[in-house]
């Protein structure tokens, strides 16, 4: 299995002590975060995007910009790009700009977004949140695997003029995942595609995003895609990983800090029904214990999603420092087990964006043309069964 650390950048007081850093302060510890990240041995690193509520969030394509900068191989990711509200030439601008200076290290992450109010806040309506994505997407896939395009749709102005954004990205398209967090649309426009899946796992029984993915798998095996492209990211619940000695030692310690979080988020139909502490570590996807109960919980989620990515998020209403010493013993403590448990081919030698980025040698000079090129040998080798 492969390792992502996950900031949305929320920007919230500790529901204990009261206490919150500024603006500017959230914003460094995300930079540090990923840049310690990486000294751990972290694959990934993802930044959110949210234009609403208590996040700081807003611009996660300065803050890959920042990270990119002072690392040299994480991969860098984002959790979600909300491309529902944006405009997809801008986005395959800014992010090209990102692949280029972390030379080949970025994999978007795109979705329609968890926050209602963003829609308005662009002109946008709500009801068509999901047909933004589909078309958003289209075109800017499009834009990032051909040069001169032209292109008309429903909700932007055509280009009528042949088109070519740049820069363009540094080795070929990045490869682009699809977030899934509540409903079936997202999966299927994954499983479309060819393309991989990130399933929440947050707030809502470990069951509900199991219904997701094995829509996803049904629809990317009906495709005819390749299944060895088929990869799987899942999240480990909000609020934060905490790590103690023991499970009864988290919970005394970080117990005061979920509970107040959680009773003080307030968005109907998108509350997590594990209000108390001891209720999610017993059965909700929060990763709070002792390095033991926290590698049995990843490995469950293993055996229910078989996935290939787990990410992960800091209690970032704590103390700094202590932050990064549960993302030091999660490194140590957890993930070599886990490892040696749950194998991957994500980033790896069978994997074309394995080599992509410079430090991988830059093996594959277009890993997304490899990836759909296996894709349609899948079909034409199996069509016999696409024929029924």
């Amino acid at each position: 299995m492969k390792f992502q650390v996950l900031d949305i950048i929320p920007h919230l007081k500790n529901p204990v002590t009261g206490e919150i850093v500024s603006t500017a302060d959230r914003l460094n510890q995300v930079v540090e975060t990923a840049r310690r990240a990486e000294d751990l041995g972290f694959d990934s690193f993802s930044v959110g995007e949210r234009h609403a509520g208590e996040f700081v969030s807003s611009s996660p394509t300065t803050v890959l910009a920042a990270i990119a900068a002072v690392t040299t191989r994480i991969r860098l990711q984002t959790g979600v790009t909300v491309l529902s509200v944006l405009d997809p030439v801008r986005v395959a601008e800014d992010y090209a700009t990102i692949d280029q200076l972390s030379r080949g290290r970025l994999e978007l992450v795109i979705g329609k977004g968890n926050e209602v109010l963003q829609y308005p806040l662009f002109g946008l309506s709500l009801d068509d949140q999901w047909e933004l994505l589909a078309e958003k997407y289209s075109l800017l896939r499009t834009l990032w695997r051909k040069e001169s395009v032209t292109w008309s749709g429903r909700f932007r102005p055509a280009l009528t003029e042949p088109t070519t954004t740049t820069p363009r990205p540094f080795a070929g398209s990045p490869r682009i995942w699809h977030g899934s967090a509540t409903t079936l649309t997202s999966a299927a426009l994954a499983a479309k595609w060819g393309d991989p899946l990130f399933t929440a796992n947050a707030i809502q029984p470990r069951g509900n995003y199991k219904v997701l993915i094995d829509h996803y798998r049904e629809e990317y095996e009906r495709h005819g895609h390749d299944p060895r492209h088929q990869y799987l990211g899942s999240g480990s619940g909000a609020g934060g990983v905490f790590i103690a000695d023991t499970t009864q030692e988290a919970i005394r310690q970080y117990g005061p800090v979920y509970e107040g979080l959680t009773a003080g988020r307030n968005v109907p139909g998108n509350n997590s029904p594990f209000r108390d502490i001891q209720h999610a570590v017993a059965e909700g996807p929060a990763l709070v214990g002792s390095p033991e109960q926290v590698i049995d919980k990843i490995l469950s989620y293993h055996s229910l999603y078989n996935h290939d990515l787990q990410s992960i998020s800091l209690p970032t209403t704590l103390p700094f420092e202590q932050q990064l010493e549960i993302l030091e013993r999660f490194a140590l403590d957890v993930i070599p087990a886990v490892r040696a448990s749950a194998p991957t081919t994500l980033w790896e030698a069978s994997d074309p964006f394995g080599g992509r980025p410079e430090f991988a040698g830059a093996t594959e000079s277009d890993a997304a043309a490899t990836v759909t090129a296996d894709h349609a040998f899948n079909r034409t080798d199996n069509a016999h069964v696409f024929a029924h």
